[in-house]
Order: structure tokens, then sequence, then C-alpha cells
């Protein structure tokens, strides 16, 4: 920022805006140590290779889910347009969905993909809706790709900031969702809200058995959570928009409480559930989560940063690795390859926030080892 003299009243103003965004604002620093968090690692981690274009041109894609033939799809928040991207980068429109209305950062959000195991090949998604966020379900076909949508569940509190909308099929088979309390902070404590959530649904969208409150509400008392993983034990992975203090990373527990709006961070103390990571916003306003080679991978927005996080197992992690800042831009979605060898990535720089690159926005690949 610069030195000019502000007025109290738009110091105030200006703190607002900037925690309930995306992530906009000032630029990040070009190093930034990690939040303490992290319980140590085990070992050096070997650096990931250079990131490679996969494809470029793209508007806003905020979701890449793979499909079992090897190809991505891609969701562009604005244009409501789903892509299919083929592993050599070769791109091609799967359909647009009806129904989407984008309004700041809402839009066309989160995608996911059936497990193969299911033999059904409908593609979900969640998008903001002129009433309210929503999941459908969608038939796809490689050739005639996407179908029909068909309502999975309605009635997820929408705004202009605030959404959530990652969706993705856990290791059960069941279907969650990541939701955000639409600028109504008392809707994340309200366990008869869908706002504020992390939700859990069969694929026709009932509550699924074993849900602690008996319908979709699986953890409350979130603010905006946008990136969800599992690794290799189960273990379910949450990352969490704060306010003006601390970003997260929760393990998510069924029935938790993850404290917004009493806390931000690490209250250390009951009933809330403190996350296993903490950043400041410029560091990170995570976005999309993977888990890989070993590790968490997190999209940071404001931060303009992939976050790498050891997993040393049973919920704990060691220390945050900030890598590529301020090369890439603003970074929103992460997702695996199927042969584990790498992640893709996606740019956000022409949501409104970012400073564009000629042929932004684009996939990245990013090449890992153990």
């Amino acid at each position: 920022m610069g030195q000019r003299a502000w007025t109290a009243a738009t110091v105030v103003v200006a703190l607002l805006v900037a925690g309930c965004s995306d992530g906009g604002g000032e630029r990040p620093r070009e190093s930034a140590p990690p939040s303490p968090g992290g319980t140590g690692s085990p070992e050096r981690l070997i650096p990931p290779g250079e990131p490679r274009d996969v494809t470029t041109g793209l508007g806003v894609p905020w979701s890449i889910v793979f499909l079992p033939d090897g190809a991505a799809l891609v969701a562009e928040r604005d244009s409501a347009r789903v892509l299919r991207v083929e592993p050599d980068g070769a791109t091609r429109e799967a359909g647009e969905i009806e129904g989407v209305r984008p309004q700041g950062e809402g839009g066309l959000l989160g995608l996911a993909v059936a497990p193969e195991s299911t033999g059904d090949t409908a593609v979900y998604a969640y998008f903001t809706s002129a009433e309210d966020n929503r999941i459908v379900r969608m038939p796809y076909d490689t050739e005639a790709g996407l179908g029909e949508p068909e309502i999975v569940v309605s009635g997820i509190p929408s705004a202009s900031f605030h959404n959530g909308g990652r969706i993705a099929f856990g290791p059960d088979g069941m279907l969650y969702a990541g939701t955000g309390d639409a600028g109504r902070e008392e809707l994340a404590r309200d366990t008869d809200s869908l706002g504020g959530k992390v939700l859990r649904m069969t694929p026709d969208g009932e509550p699924a058995e074993g849900n602690p409150f008996g319908n979709l509400v699986y953890s409350y008392g979130h603010r905006n959570v946008q990136g969800l993983a599992w690794d290799e034990e189960g273990t379910m992975y949450a990352t969490e928009f704060g306010q003006n203090t601390y970003d997260e990373v929760n393990v998510i527990e069924p029935g938790g409480d993850y404290g917004w709006p009493e806390v931000e961070g690490k209250a250390g103390r009951r009933p809330y559930v403190d996350p296993v990571v903490e950043w400041t916003p410029d560091e990170a306003s995570p976005s999309g989560a993977a888990v890989a080679a070993g590790s968490l991978w997190v999209a940071a927005l404001r931060g303009e940063r992939l976050w790498r996080i050891p997993l040393l197992g049973g919920g704990e992690v060691g220390d945050p690795e900030a890598l590529f800042v301020g090369e890439r831009g603003r970074l929103r979605a992460v997702a695996a390859t199927p042969d584990g060898a790498g992640v893709w990535v996606s740019t956000s720089n022409l949501d409104g926030r970012g400073e564009p690159a000629p042929d932004d926005d684009r996939i990245l690949s990013v090449p890992l080892t153990r």
C-alpha cells in the first residue's frame, strides 16, 4: 500500500471488502515464511518440476476433474462452459450448463465425476442460479458431451461473495460439498442451514447414513470452503477462507464445529476444532486442494502460490512450503493426475482481481516426485 493518509472510515471499509472476497488488493510478498501449523517434515522434500502450459485462453477455470479415460473436464465460472481437455492439451467444449447466473464470486463452480466403480458416467456441477447455489447431475458421453441437468440439491445460500462451491466424491462413495456463509455469519452455526458447511450426501442428494444431524450437514462453523481432498488413510481435508486474520486447512470430523464466526485460526479451546494449518490472507486465500505424492497441494489466490503441505499420517501435517510465488498469478484449482505423477493447476487471473498475462487463463501441469 502507499503512504497516503487514509481516514479511519476508509480503512474500515477497505478491511471489510478484503475480508469478504476471494482475495484481491495488495500484491503478495516475494517470500513469506509459513505460519506455524505443521509439526515438522520428516525429511527434505524434493522440489517439483517447472510448470508447463497444458492449455491456454480459458476464462476463469474454477474446477478440474479427471475422467477415467485420462482427459479432464474444466469448468469456466463466468461462461458456464464445461471443457474437455486431453492430456496433450487439445480442448473442446463438452457443454454449457443452463441456469448459471455469474455474479461476483458466483457462477459455474465445482465439478465432480461419479466413481468409476459405480459404472455411472454422470458429471455433477455446483453453480449459482438466480435463486440459490445448487448441485446438478448430468449424463456425459465423450462424443455427445453433457446432457440435461437434473437437480440433486438446491437451497444452498448464495450471494456475490462466499459461495463455497467445491464438490467431490469421498472414499466412501458419498458426494461432499463445501459451502459458504453467503455473507451471513449466523448461517455457519445453524445446523439447519446449508450455508457455511461441509455437506455429505448420497449421489441422489439424500442425507448420507451416519450424518451427525440427520440432514445433509456433516460439519459446521465454516466461512467459505473451496477445497476438499482425502489422503490415503481416508482423512478429509478442507481449505477455508478466513476474514482478515487467518485462512485455514482443516481436518474434517463429522459433527465438528470449526468456529466461524466466533474464531478464526487456532482457538485452542473447546468446542472448536483447530485447523492443522493457518496462514495470513496475503499468504493464501486458499481455494482448490488435492493429495498427491504424499502431500496436500493447495492453490492460493491472493497469495499467488502453490502450497505443498507434507502429510505425516493420522491427520498430522508437516511444515507448509510455498512454491512458484508470484510467478503465475492467482491460482484456483488443483487436481492430481490419474497416474499420481503430477498435478494440474488453473490460474484465475481473469476473475477481476488478477493481472492477466497474455493467453490467460491457463491450465498448468506440475510434475511431482516423492
